[in-house]
Protein backbone atom coordinates (compact mmCIF):
# COMPACT_ATOMS: atom_id res chain seq x y z
CA UNK A 1 0.00 0.00 0.00
CA UNK A 2 1.47 3.35 -1.10
CA UNK A 3 1.60 6.37 1.12
CA UNK A 4 -1.01 8.19 -0.93
CA UNK A 5 -3.53 5.32 -0.64
CA UNK A 6 -2.99 5.02 3.13
CA UNK A 7 -3.44 8.77 3.54
CA UNK A 8 -6.71 8.61 1.55
CA UNK A 9 -8.13 5.81 3.74
CA UNK A 10 -7.13 7.67 6.88
CA UNK A 11 -8.83 10.85 5.69
CA UNK A 12 -12.07 8.96 4.92
CA UNK A 13 -11.95 7.22 8.36
CA UNK A 14 -11.42 10.50 10.18
CA UNK A 15 -14.29 12.05 8.26
CA UNK A 16 -16.81 9.21 8.82
CA UNK A 17 -18.35 8.73 12.27
CA UNK A 18 -20.12 5.57 11.03
CA UNK A 19 -16.83 3.93 10.17
CA UNK A 20 -15.38 4.83 13.55
CA UNK A 21 -18.48 3.47 15.36
CA UNK A 22 -18.38 0.38 13.20
CA UNK A 23 -14.69 -0.06 13.92
CA UNK A 24 -15.25 0.48 17.63
CA UNK A 25 -18.23 -1.89 17.56
CA UNK A 26 -16.20 -4.51 15.75
CA UNK A 27 -13.40 -4.05 18.26
CA UNK A 28 -15.91 -4.32 21.12
CA UNK A 29 -17.40 -7.33 19.39
CA UNK A 30 -13.98 -8.91 19.18
CA UNK A 31 -13.31 -8.15 22.83
CA UNK A 32 -16.72 -9.46 23.91
CA UNK A 33 -16.93 -12.34 21.46
CA UNK A 34 -13.90 -14.21 22.76
CA UNK A 35 -15.00 -14.46 26.42
CA UNK A 36 -18.60 -14.88 25.28
CA UNK A 37 -17.65 -17.86 23.13
CA UNK A 38 -15.69 -19.33 26.02
CA UNK A 39 -18.62 -18.76 28.37
CA UNK A 40 -21.09 -20.22 25.88
CA UNK A 41 -18.94 -23.31 25.42
CA UNK A 42 -18.58 -23.69 29.20
CA UNK A 43 -22.35 -23.40 29.69
CA UNK A 44 -23.01 -25.97 26.95
CA UNK A 45 -20.46 -28.37 28.44
CA UNK A 46 -21.84 -27.85 31.94
CA UNK A 47 -25.38 -28.39 30.70
CA UNK A 48 -24.34 -31.54 28.89
CA UNK A 49 -22.54 -32.86 31.98
CA UNK A 50 -25.43 -32.08 34.33
CA UNK A 51 -28.02 -33.56 32.00
CA UNK A 52 -25.79 -36.58 31.45
CA UNK A 53 -25.51 -36.99 35.22
CA UNK A 54 -29.29 -36.85 35.58
CA UNK A 55 -29.72 -39.39 32.79
CA UNK A 56 -27.15 -41.65 34.50
CA UNK A 57 -29.04 -41.39 37.81
CA UNK A 58 -32.35 -42.08 36.09
CA UNK A 59 -30.87 -45.05 34.22
CA UNK A 60 -29.47 -46.51 37.47
CA UNK A 61 -32.81 -46.15 39.26
CA UNK A 62 -34.65 -47.53 36.25
CA UNK A 63 -32.37 -50.58 35.96
CA UNK A 64 -32.58 -51.14 39.71
CA UNK A 65 -36.38 -51.05 39.76
CA UNK A 66 -36.89 -52.97 36.51
CA UNK A 67 -34.37 -55.74 36.87
CA UNK A 68 -33.69 -56.47 40.52
CA UNK A 69 -37.09 -56.63 42.20
CA UNK A 70 -37.41 -60.39 41.75
CA UNK A 71 -33.84 -60.86 42.97
CA UNK A 72 -34.50 -58.73 46.06
CA UNK A 73 -37.66 -60.70 46.81
CA UNK A 74 -35.74 -63.97 46.66
CA UNK A 75 -33.03 -62.62 48.97
CA UNK A 76 -35.69 -61.46 51.46
CA UNK A 77 -37.33 -64.90 51.41
CA UNK A 78 -33.97 -66.66 51.78
CA UNK A 79 -33.13 -64.45 54.77
CA UNK A 80 -36.50 -65.30 56.33
CA UNK A 81 -35.79 -69.02 55.85
CA UNK A 82 -32.29 -68.51 57.31
CA UNK A 83 -33.82 -67.12 60.52
CA UNK A 84 -36.59 -69.73 60.76
CA UNK A 85 -36.67 -71.23 64.28
CA UNK A 86 -37.68 -74.57 62.74
CA UNK A 87 -34.53 -74.64 60.59
CA UNK A 88 -32.32 -73.57 63.50
CA UNK A 89 -33.84 -76.25 65.79
CA UNK A 90 -33.29 -78.94 63.17
CA UNK A 91 -29.70 -77.85 62.52
CA UNK A 92 -28.89 -78.13 66.23
CA UNK A 93 -30.34 -81.65 66.50
CA UNK A 94 -30.41 -83.17 63.02
CA UNK A 95 -31.20 -86.72 64.14
CA UNK A 96 -34.40 -85.79 66.03
CA UNK A 97 -37.21 -87.21 63.88
CA UNK A 98 -39.74 -84.56 64.83
CA UNK A 99 -37.31 -81.70 64.13
CA UNK A 100 -36.33 -83.40 60.87
CA UNK A 101 -39.97 -83.60 59.76
CA UNK A 102 -40.69 -80.00 60.68
CA UNK A 103 -37.45 -78.82 59.07
CA UNK A 104 -38.18 -80.58 55.78
CA UNK A 105 -41.76 -79.25 55.87
CA UNK A 106 -40.41 -75.72 56.34
CA UNK A 107 -38.03 -76.13 53.39
CA UNK A 108 -40.82 -77.50 51.21
CA UNK A 109 -43.07 -74.60 52.20
CA UNK A 110 -40.44 -72.10 51.09
CA UNK A 111 -39.72 -74.13 47.93
CA UNK A 112 -43.26 -73.40 46.76
CA UNK A 113 -42.63 -69.71 47.43
CA UNK A 114 -39.25 -69.35 45.70
CA UNK A 115 -39.36 -68.38 42.02
CA UNK A 116 -36.96 -71.21 41.14
CA UNK A 117 -39.04 -73.71 43.19
CA UNK A 118 -35.84 -75.20 44.59
CA UNK A 119 -33.78 -75.05 47.76
CA UNK A 120 -30.65 -76.45 49.34
CA UNK A 121 -29.59 -76.82 52.98
CA UNK A 122 -26.22 -77.95 54.33
CA UNK A 123 -26.05 -78.83 58.03
CA UNK A 124 -22.59 -77.98 59.32
CA UNK A 125 -22.45 -80.60 62.08
CA UNK A 126 -22.84 -83.53 59.68
CA UNK A 127 -22.06 -81.99 56.28
CA UNK A 128 -25.31 -83.46 54.90
CA UNK A 129 -26.56 -81.67 51.78
CA UNK A 130 -30.37 -81.53 51.40
CA UNK A 131 -31.90 -80.49 48.08
CA UNK A 132 -35.15 -80.54 46.12
CA UNK A 133 -35.80 -79.15 42.66
CA UNK A 134 -38.74 -77.36 41.03
CA UNK A 135 -40.41 -80.66 40.17
CA UNK A 136 -40.10 -82.00 43.73
CA UNK A 137 -38.19 -84.94 42.28
CA UNK A 138 -36.35 -85.61 45.53
CA UNK A 139 -39.33 -85.39 47.86
CA UNK A 140 -38.82 -87.96 50.60
CA UNK A 141 -35.12 -88.27 49.71
CA UNK A 142 -33.91 -84.71 50.12
CA UNK A 143 -30.57 -85.69 51.63
CA UNK A 144 -28.39 -86.04 48.51
CA UNK A 145 -24.82 -86.37 49.74
CA UNK A 146 -22.27 -85.24 52.32
CA UNK A 147 -19.89 -82.39 51.57
CA UNK A 148 -16.18 -82.58 52.35
CA UNK A 149 -13.43 -79.95 52.68
CA UNK A 150 -11.26 -82.23 50.54
CA UNK A 151 -13.67 -81.95 47.58
CA UNK A 152 -12.90 -78.86 45.41
CA UNK A 153 -16.55 -78.76 44.29
CA UNK A 154 -17.55 -78.10 47.90
CA UNK A 155 -15.18 -75.14 48.39
CA UNK A 156 -18.07 -72.71 47.93
CA UNK A 157 -19.54 -73.88 51.24
CA UNK A 158 -16.45 -73.23 53.33
CA UNK A 159 -15.71 -69.92 51.64
CA UNK A 160 -19.27 -68.77 52.28
CA UNK A 161 -18.89 -69.61 55.99
CA UNK A 162 -15.63 -67.69 56.03
CA UNK A 163 -17.35 -64.65 54.49
CA UNK A 164 -19.37 -64.14 57.70
CA UNK A 165 -23.08 -64.01 58.61
CA UNK A 166 -25.90 -63.02 56.27
CA UNK A 167 -26.66 -63.91 52.67
CA UNK A 168 -23.88 -64.04 50.05
CA UNK A 169 -24.56 -64.03 46.30
CA UNK A 170 -22.57 -66.09 43.82
CA UNK A 171 -23.12 -65.86 40.05
CA UNK A 172 -22.56 -69.07 38.11
CA UNK A 173 -23.01 -69.93 34.41
CA UNK A 174 -23.95 -73.44 33.25
CA UNK A 175 -22.23 -73.86 29.87
CA UNK A 176 -24.22 -77.02 29.04
CA UNK A 177 -27.66 -75.54 29.74
CA UNK A 178 -26.75 -72.03 28.66
CA UNK A 179 -28.26 -70.67 31.89
CA UNK A 180 -26.80 -68.03 34.21
CA UNK A 181 -27.87 -68.26 37.85
CA UNK A 182 -27.21 -66.29 41.00
CA UNK A 183 -27.14 -68.43 44.13
CA UNK A 184 -28.21 -67.01 47.49
CA UNK A 185 -26.10 -68.68 50.19
CA UNK A 186 -27.45 -67.66 53.62
CA UNK A 187 -25.46 -68.61 56.74
CA UNK A 188 -27.66 -70.10 59.48
CA UNK A 189 -26.37 -69.13 62.92
CA UNK A 190 -27.38 -69.40 66.54
CA UNK A 191 -25.64 -67.25 69.14
CA UNK A 192 -22.76 -66.63 66.71
CA UNK A 193 -22.24 -70.34 65.99
CA UNK A 194 -22.44 -71.50 62.35
CA UNK A 195 -25.12 -74.17 61.90
CA UNK A 196 -25.10 -74.45 58.13
CA UNK A 197 -26.05 -72.72 54.88
CA UNK A 198 -29.51 -72.55 53.33
CA UNK A 199 -30.61 -70.88 50.12
CA UNK A 200 -31.97 -71.01 46.59
CA UNK A 201 -31.07 -69.82 43.09
CA UNK A 202 -32.64 -67.63 40.42
CA UNK A 203 -32.16 -67.63 36.66
CA UNK A 204 -30.44 -64.41 35.53
CA UNK A 205 -30.43 -65.18 31.80
CA UNK A 206 -33.62 -63.16 31.24
CA UNK A 207 -32.24 -60.37 33.47
CA UNK A 208 -29.01 -60.18 31.47
CA UNK A 209 -30.95 -60.08 28.20
CA UNK A 210 -33.51 -57.43 29.11
CA UNK A 211 -31.82 -55.20 31.71
CA UNK A 212 -28.11 -55.15 30.98
CA UNK A 213 -28.35 -55.67 27.20
CA UNK A 214 -30.41 -52.50 26.63
CA UNK A 215 -28.87 -51.70 23.23
CA UNK A 216 -29.45 -48.00 24.00
CA UNK A 217 -26.96 -45.87 22.08
CA UNK A 218 -24.23 -44.50 24.27
CA UNK A 219 -25.36 -46.35 27.44
CA UNK A 220 -23.84 -49.51 28.90
CA UNK A 221 -25.05 -51.01 32.19
CA UNK A 222 -23.31 -53.56 34.37
CA UNK A 223 -23.39 -54.86 37.93
CA UNK A 224 -20.31 -55.47 40.06
CA UNK A 225 -19.75 -56.81 43.57
CA UNK A 226 -17.88 -55.12 46.42
CA UNK A 227 -14.54 -56.32 45.02
CA UNK A 228 -15.30 -54.91 41.58
CA UNK A 229 -15.90 -58.35 40.02
CA UNK A 230 -18.33 -58.06 37.09
CA UNK A 231 -21.56 -59.95 37.93
CA UNK A 232 -23.70 -58.88 34.95
CA UNK A 233 -22.79 -57.33 31.58
CA UNK A 234 -24.08 -57.53 28.01
CA UNK A 235 -20.68 -59.04 27.10
CA UNK A 236 -20.69 -62.33 29.00
CA UNK A 237 -16.94 -62.72 28.43
CA UNK A 238 -16.46 -59.95 31.01
CA UNK A 239 -18.60 -61.65 33.69
CA UNK A 240 -16.68 -63.15 36.60
CA UNK A 241 -18.56 -66.40 37.19
CA UNK A 242 -18.17 -68.20 40.55
CA UNK A 243 -16.63 -65.10 42.16
CA UNK A 244 -17.21 -66.49 45.62
CA UNK A 245 -14.70 -69.32 45.13
CA UNK A 246 -11.95 -67.25 43.46
CA UNK A 247 -9.00 -65.36 44.80
CA UNK A 248 -9.04 -61.60 44.12
CA UNK A 249 -6.17 -61.87 41.64
CA UNK A 250 -8.15 -64.38 39.53
CA UNK A 251 -11.34 -62.30 39.25
CA UNK A 252 -12.51 -60.31 36.21
CA UNK A 253 -13.05 -56.83 37.60
CA UNK A 254 -14.13 -53.47 36.27
CA UNK A 255 -10.85 -52.05 37.55
CA UNK A 256 -9.03 -54.06 34.89
CA UNK A 257 -10.91 -52.11 32.16
CA UNK A 258 -9.61 -48.77 33.46
CA UNK A 259 -6.40 -47.37 32.04
CA UNK A 260 -4.75 -45.62 34.98
CA UNK A 261 -4.49 -45.83 38.74
CA UNK A 262 -6.13 -42.40 38.98
CA UNK A 263 -9.25 -43.73 37.28
CA UNK A 264 -9.26 -46.81 39.52
CA UNK A 265 -9.04 -44.58 42.58
CA UNK A 266 -11.93 -42.49 41.22
CA UNK A 267 -14.09 -45.62 40.79
CA UNK A 268 -13.28 -46.78 44.34
CA UNK A 269 -14.20 -43.31 45.63
CA UNK A 270 -17.56 -43.43 43.82
CA UNK A 271 -18.27 -46.89 45.25
CA UNK A 272 -17.54 -45.62 48.77
CA UNK A 273 -19.74 -42.55 48.22
CA UNK A 274 -22.64 -44.60 46.85
CA UNK A 275 -22.37 -47.13 49.69
CA UNK A 276 -22.30 -44.40 52.35
CA UNK A 277 -25.81 -43.33 51.37
CA UNK A 278 -24.90 -39.63 51.03
CA UNK A 279 -26.36 -39.70 47.50
CA UNK A 280 -28.39 -42.22 45.54
CA UNK A 281 -25.70 -42.24 42.85
CA UNK A 282 -22.15 -40.98 42.37
CA UNK A 283 -20.84 -39.98 38.93
CA UNK A 284 -17.55 -38.85 37.39
CA UNK A 285 -15.73 -38.78 34.05
CA UNK A 286 -13.07 -41.48 33.75
CA UNK A 287 -11.15 -43.26 31.00
CA UNK A 288 -12.55 -46.72 30.32
CA UNK A 289 -11.59 -48.96 27.42
CA UNK A 290 -9.67 -46.11 25.82
CA UNK A 291 -12.50 -43.54 25.83
CA UNK A 292 -13.66 -40.79 28.17
CA UNK A 293 -17.06 -41.66 29.60
CA UNK A 294 -19.42 -40.47 32.32
CA UNK A 295 -19.62 -43.32 34.85
CA UNK A 296 -22.48 -43.43 37.38
CA UNK A 297 -22.43 -45.80 40.38
CA UNK A 298 -25.36 -46.79 42.63
CA UNK A 299 -25.31 -49.17 45.59
CA UNK A 300 -27.78 -52.04 46.06
CA UNK A 301 -27.55 -52.69 49.80
CA UNK A 302 -29.83 -55.75 49.72
CA UNK A 303 -27.41 -57.56 47.36
CA UNK A 304 -24.11 -55.81 48.23
CA UNK A 305 -23.75 -55.08 44.50
CA UNK A 306 -23.11 -51.88 42.60
CA UNK A 307 -25.11 -50.78 39.53
CA UNK A 308 -22.63 -49.10 37.11
CA UNK A 309 -23.81 -47.09 34.10
CA UNK A 310 -21.20 -46.07 31.50
CA UNK A 311 -22.38 -43.23 29.24
CA UNK A 312 -20.88 -41.71 26.11
CA UNK A 313 -22.29 -38.20 26.64
CA UNK A 314 -21.54 -37.10 23.08
CA UNK A 315 -23.79 -39.85 21.73
CA UNK A 316 -26.62 -39.12 24.15
CA UNK A 317 -26.62 -35.30 23.96
CA UNK A 318 -25.66 -33.83 20.56
CA UNK A 319 -23.76 -30.60 21.10
CA UNK A 320 -24.63 -29.66 17.54
CA UNK A 321 -28.06 -28.64 18.85
CA UNK A 322 -26.42 -25.52 20.29
CA UNK A 323 -24.84 -24.43 17.00
CA UNK A 324 -27.87 -22.42 15.73
CA UNK A 325 -27.70 -20.26 18.84
CA UNK A 326 -24.09 -19.26 18.17
CA UNK A 327 -24.88 -18.68 14.49
CA UNK A 328 -27.86 -16.48 15.33
CA UNK A 329 -25.74 -14.42 17.70
CA UNK A 330 -22.97 -13.97 15.14
CA UNK A 331 -25.39 -12.89 12.37
CA UNK A 332 -27.21 -10.48 14.66
CA UNK A 333 -23.96 -8.89 15.77
CA UNK A 334 -22.81 -8.52 12.15
CA UNK A 335 -26.12 -7.02 10.95
CA UNK A 336 -26.64 -4.62 13.85
CA UNK A 337 -23.06 -3.70 14.68
CA UNK A 338 -23.97 -0.53 16.60
CA UNK A 339 -26.18 -2.39 19.08
CA UNK A 340 -24.31 -5.67 19.05
CA UNK A 341 -22.77 -5.49 22.50
CA UNK A 342 -26.06 -4.71 24.24
CA UNK A 343 -28.09 -7.13 22.14
CA UNK A 344 -25.54 -9.89 22.68
CA UNK A 345 -25.73 -9.43 26.41
CA UNK A 346 -29.52 -9.21 26.53
CA UNK A 347 -30.30 -11.74 23.81
CA UNK A 348 -27.71 -14.38 24.62
CA UNK A 349 -25.71 -14.08 27.81
CA UNK A 350 -28.55 -13.07 30.13
CA UNK A 351 -30.88 -15.75 28.82
CA UNK A 352 -28.20 -18.43 28.93
CA UNK A 353 -27.43 -17.38 32.49
CA UNK A 354 -31.10 -17.98 33.36
CA UNK A 355 -30.93 -21.35 31.65
CA UNK A 356 -27.78 -22.15 33.63
CA UNK A 357 -29.58 -21.14 36.83
CA UNK A 358 -32.32 -23.61 35.94
CA UNK A 359 -29.69 -26.29 35.36
CA UNK A 360 -28.27 -25.58 38.83
CA UNK A 361 -31.74 -26.01 40.32
CA UNK A 362 -32.12 -29.26 38.40
CA UNK A 363 -28.73 -30.34 39.73
CA UNK A 364 -29.96 -29.58 43.25
CA UNK A 365 -33.06 -31.74 42.68
CA UNK A 366 -35.56 -28.89 42.16
CA UNK A 367 -37.50 -29.76 39.00
CA UNK A 368 -40.37 -27.32 39.60
CA UNK A 369 -38.60 -23.99 38.92
CA UNK A 370 -39.60 -22.81 35.41
CA UNK A 371 -37.19 -21.27 32.91
CA UNK A 372 -38.00 -17.55 32.72
CA UNK A 373 -37.78 -17.12 28.94
CA UNK A 374 -40.67 -16.41 26.58
CA UNK A 375 -38.53 -16.11 23.46
CA UNK A 376 -39.43 -18.01 20.32
CA UNK A 377 -35.87 -18.31 19.02
CA UNK A 378 -33.35 -21.08 19.53
CA UNK A 379 -32.53 -19.99 23.07
CA UNK A 380 -36.22 -19.85 23.89
CA UNK A 381 -36.75 -23.29 22.42
CA UNK A 382 -33.74 -24.57 24.35
CA UNK A 383 -35.16 -23.04 27.52
CA UNK A 384 -38.52 -24.63 26.78
CA UNK A 385 -36.84 -27.94 26.13
CA UNK A 386 -34.95 -27.63 29.42
CA UNK A 387 -38.19 -26.78 31.20
CA UNK A 388 -40.07 -29.71 29.65
CA UNK A 389 -37.17 -32.04 30.27
CA UNK A 390 -36.95 -30.93 33.91
CA UNK A 391 -40.65 -31.62 34.39
CA UNK A 392 -40.41 -35.04 32.70
CA UNK A 393 -37.31 -36.02 34.68
CA UNK A 394 -38.94 -34.76 37.88
CA UNK A 395 -42.14 -36.69 37.19
CA UNK A 396 -40.19 -39.84 36.29
CA UNK A 397 -38.06 -39.50 39.39
CA UNK A 398 -41.14 -39.05 41.59
CA UNK A 399 -42.75 -42.09 39.95
CA UNK A 400 -39.65 -44.21 40.48
CA UNK A 401 -39.30 -43.08 44.10
CA UNK A 402 -42.97 -43.88 44.72
CA UNK A 403 -42.51 -47.30 43.11
CA UNK A 404 -39.42 -47.95 45.24
CA UNK A 405 -41.31 -46.90 48.39
CA UNK A 406 -44.24 -49.13 47.46
CA UNK A 407 -41.97 -52.09 46.78
CA UNK A 408 -40.11 -51.47 50.04
CA UNK A 409 -43.43 -51.57 51.91
CA UNK A 410 -44.31 -54.82 50.14
CA UNK A 411 -40.96 -56.35 51.12
CA UNK A 412 -41.47 -55.22 54.71
CA UNK A 413 -44.88 -56.89 54.68
CA UNK A 414 -43.31 -60.08 53.35
CA UNK A 415 -40.72 -59.88 56.12
CA UNK A 416 -43.19 -59.30 58.98
CA UNK A 417 -46.48 -60.96 57.93
CA UNK A 418 -47.04 -64.69 57.52
CA UNK A 419 -48.29 -65.15 53.95
CA UNK A 420 -50.28 -68.30 54.74
CA UNK A 421 -52.26 -67.19 57.79
CA UNK A 422 -52.32 -63.44 57.28
CA UNK A 423 -51.21 -62.73 60.85
CA UNK A 424 -47.76 -61.58 61.99
CA UNK A 425 -44.89 -64.01 61.61
CA UNK A 426 -42.32 -64.63 64.35
CA UNK A 427 -40.15 -61.72 63.26
CA UNK A 428 -43.12 -59.35 63.06
CA UNK A 429 -44.35 -60.51 66.48
CA UNK A 430 -40.98 -59.86 68.10
CA UNK A 431 -40.88 -56.38 66.56
CA UNK A 432 -44.45 -55.61 67.71
CA UNK A 433 -43.68 -56.97 71.21
CA UNK A 434 -40.60 -54.73 71.48
CA UNK A 435 -42.62 -51.67 70.42
CA UNK A 436 -45.34 -52.57 72.93
CA UNK A 437 -42.75 -52.91 75.71
CA UNK A 438 -41.39 -49.44 74.91
CA UNK A 439 -44.89 -47.93 75.10
CA UNK A 440 -46.02 -49.89 78.19
CA UNK A 441 -46.87 -47.86 81.33
CA UNK A 442 -45.37 -48.80 84.66
CA UNK A 443 -48.73 -49.16 86.44
CA UNK A 444 -50.56 -50.90 83.56
CA UNK A 445 -51.98 -54.42 84.21
CA UNK A 446 -49.68 -57.28 83.22
CA UNK A 447 -50.30 -58.74 79.77
CA UNK A 448 -50.93 -62.44 79.24
CA UNK A 449 -49.08 -64.72 76.84
CA UNK A 450 -50.58 -67.80 75.12
CA UNK A 451 -48.77 -70.32 72.95
CA UNK A 452 -51.07 -72.63 70.96
CA UNK A 453 -50.10 -75.82 69.21
CA UNK A 454 -52.49 -77.67 66.88
CA UNK A 455 -52.88 -81.23 68.20
CA UNK A 456 -51.65 -84.04 65.92
CA UNK A 457 -50.99 -81.61 63.08
CA UNK A 458 -48.52 -83.96 61.43
CA UNK A 459 -51.31 -86.50 61.05
CA UNK A 460 -53.44 -83.83 59.39
CA UNK A 461 -50.73 -83.28 56.78
CA UNK A 462 -50.02 -86.99 56.36
CA UNK A 463 -53.65 -88.01 55.97
CA UNK A 464 -55.06 -85.00 54.12
CA UNK A 465 -52.10 -83.45 52.38
CA UNK A 466 -50.19 -80.23 52.91
CA UNK A 467 -52.88 -78.14 51.19
CA UNK A 468 -55.34 -79.27 53.87
CA UNK A 469 -52.75 -78.52 56.53
CA UNK A 470 -52.32 -75.02 55.13
CA UNK A 471 -56.10 -74.48 55.22
CA UNK A 472 -56.22 -75.66 58.85
CA UNK A 473 -53.48 -73.16 59.80
CA UNK A 474 -55.27 -70.32 57.96
CA UNK A 475 -58.64 -71.16 59.59
CA UNK A 476 -57.10 -71.39 63.08
CA UNK A 477 -55.64 -67.91 62.52
CA UNK A 478 -59.09 -66.59 61.51
CA UNK A 479 -60.73 -68.11 64.58
CA UNK A 480 -58.04 -66.61 66.79
CA UNK A 481 -58.76 -63.17 65.34
CA UNK A 482 -62.51 -63.71 65.86
CA UNK A 483 -62.09 -64.67 69.53
CA UNK A 484 -59.39 -62.22 70.64
CA UNK A 485 -59.94 -58.55 71.25
CA UNK A 486 -58.89 -55.71 68.96
CA UNK A 487 -56.08 -54.63 71.27
CA UNK A 488 -54.66 -58.17 71.51
CA UNK A 489 -51.79 -59.38 69.35
CA UNK A 490 -51.87 -62.64 67.33
CA UNK A 491 -48.98 -64.19 65.39
CA UNK A 492 -47.84 -67.44 63.86
CA UNK A 493 -44.93 -68.58 66.03
CA UNK A 494 -43.74 -71.20 63.55
CA UNK A 495 -45.05 -74.40 61.98
CA UNK A 496 -48.40 -75.17 63.63
CA UNK A 497 -47.78 -72.95 66.66
CA UNK A 498 -49.46 -69.58 67.28
CA UNK A 499 -48.76 -67.00 69.95
CA UNK A 500 -51.18 -64.45 71.45
CA UNK A 501 -50.53 -61.42 73.67
CA UNK A 502 -53.56 -60.44 75.79
CA UNK A 503 -53.30 -56.85 76.97
CA UNK A 504 -54.62 -55.64 80.36
CA UNK A 505 -54.99 -59.17 81.68
CA UNK A 506 -55.14 -61.02 85.01
CA UNK A 507 -55.33 -64.77 85.81
CA UNK A 508 -59.14 -64.78 85.61
CA UNK A 509 -59.22 -63.06 82.21
CA UNK A 510 -56.31 -65.19 81.02
CA UNK A 511 -58.19 -68.39 81.92
CA UNK A 512 -61.48 -67.16 80.42
CA UNK A 513 -60.02 -66.06 77.08
CA UNK A 514 -57.87 -69.20 76.85
CA UNK A 515 -60.94 -71.39 77.35
CA UNK A 516 -62.83 -69.31 74.80
CA UNK A 517 -60.05 -69.87 72.25
CA UNK A 518 -59.99 -73.59 73.06
CA UNK A 519 -63.75 -73.85 72.42
CA UNK A 520 -63.52 -71.62 69.35
CA UNK A 521 -61.08 -74.02 67.72
CA UNK A 522 -62.84 -77.30 68.56
CA UNK A 523 -66.46 -76.11 68.44
CA UNK A 524 -67.01 -76.73 64.74
CA UNK A 525 -65.17 -78.64 62.01
CA UNK A 526 -62.95 -76.93 59.46
CA UNK A 527 -64.19 -76.93 55.86
CA UNK A 528 -61.60 -78.43 53.50
CA UNK A 529 -61.54 -78.65 49.70
CA UNK A 530 -63.82 -81.22 48.02
CA UNK A 531 -66.48 -80.85 50.76
CA UNK A 532 -64.26 -82.51 53.37
CA UNK A 533 -64.59 -81.53 57.02
CA UNK A 534 -62.08 -81.97 59.78
CA UNK A 535 -62.29 -81.38 63.52
CA UNK A 536 -59.11 -80.24 65.19
CA UNK A 537 -58.18 -79.37 68.74
CA UNK A 538 -55.40 -77.35 70.23
CA UNK A 539 -53.27 -77.37 73.35
CA UNK A 540 -52.62 -74.03 75.01
CA UNK A 541 -49.89 -72.97 77.41
CA UNK A 542 -50.41 -69.62 79.09
CA UNK A 543 -48.76 -67.30 81.60
CA UNK A 544 -48.85 -63.74 82.85
CA UNK A 545 -45.91 -61.62 81.72
CA UNK A 546 -44.33 -60.13 84.79
CA UNK A 547 -42.46 -56.80 84.87
CA UNK A 548 -39.04 -58.48 84.93
CA UNK A 549 -39.85 -60.94 82.14
CA UNK A 550 -38.23 -60.75 78.74
CA UNK A 551 -39.91 -62.25 75.69
CA UNK A 552 -37.64 -65.27 75.99
CA UNK A 553 -38.42 -65.89 79.65
CA UNK A 554 -42.16 -65.37 79.12
CA UNK A 555 -42.29 -67.75 76.15
CA UNK A 556 -40.25 -70.26 78.18
CA UNK A 557 -42.95 -70.30 80.87
CA UNK A 558 -45.74 -70.54 78.29
CA UNK A 559 -43.85 -73.35 76.51
CA UNK A 560 -43.54 -75.24 79.79
CA UNK A 561 -47.29 -74.90 80.31
CA UNK A 562 -47.91 -76.03 76.70
CA UNK A 563 -45.83 -79.16 77.17
CA UNK A 564 -47.73 -79.85 80.40
CA UNK A 565 -51.00 -79.59 78.46
CA UNK A 566 -49.73 -82.11 75.91
CA UNK A 567 -48.55 -84.50 78.62
CA UNK A 568 -51.99 -84.35 80.22
CA UNK A 569 -53.62 -85.51 76.99
CA UNK A 570 -53.87 -82.38 74.75
CA UNK A 571 -57.07 -80.41 73.98
CA UNK A 572 -56.76 -78.32 77.13
CA UNK A 573 -55.34 -75.13 78.64
CA UNK A 574 -52.58 -75.11 81.25
CA UNK A 575 -51.57 -71.85 82.94
CA UNK A 576 -48.16 -71.34 84.46
CA UNK A 577 -49.03 -70.13 87.99
CA UNK A 578 -46.06 -69.79 90.37
CA UNK A 579 -48.49 -69.36 93.32
CA UNK A 580 -49.60 -73.00 92.96
CA UNK A 581 -47.66 -76.10 93.89
CA UNK A 582 -46.07 -77.46 90.73
CA UNK A 583 -46.39 -74.05 88.99
CA UNK A 584 -49.18 -75.31 86.67
CA UNK A 585 -52.95 -74.82 86.71
CA UNK A 586 -55.25 -76.69 84.30
CA UNK A 587 -58.30 -74.59 83.40
CA UNK A 588 -59.59 -76.35 80.30
CA UNK A 589 -59.79 -80.01 79.28
CA UNK A 590 -61.29 -82.34 76.71
CA UNK A 591 -64.91 -81.44 75.92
Amino acid sequence: MTASVWNSVRRNFDASLRLRVLALTLAAFAIVAVPAAITFSWIVDRTVIKLGTLVAERQILYDRYRGLEALRREVALAETLMRSPTIIDWATDELDRDKYARGVAELEHFRRTFVDRSYFFVIDASGNYYFNDHNGAYTGAQRRYTISPDNPDDSWYYKTLAAGPGCHLNVNHDEVLGVTKVWMNCVVQEAGRNLGIVGTGIDLTHFLRNVVDTRQAGVESMFIDAAGAVQANRDESLIDFRSLTKQQADKKTLFQLLEGEEDRAALRSMMVEARSGEASTASQFIQINGRRALVGVGYLDELDWYNVTVMDVDQIIDKGLFVPIATLVALAMGAIAALMTLLFKRSVLDRLARAEETVRHIEAGDFTRPVRDDGADEIGRLAGALDRMARVVGADRATLEAAVRERTEQLEKIAYVDSLSGVLNRRGFIEAFDQQERRAQVDAPAPGLLILDIDNFKAVNDENGHAAGDEVIAEIARRLLDVTREQDLCARWGGDEFVVILKDCDLRALAAISAKILDGVRSRPIELPQDARLRVTTSIGACLIEAQDTLESATSKADAALYAAKRQGRNRVVIHNPDLHGDMQTVGRVA
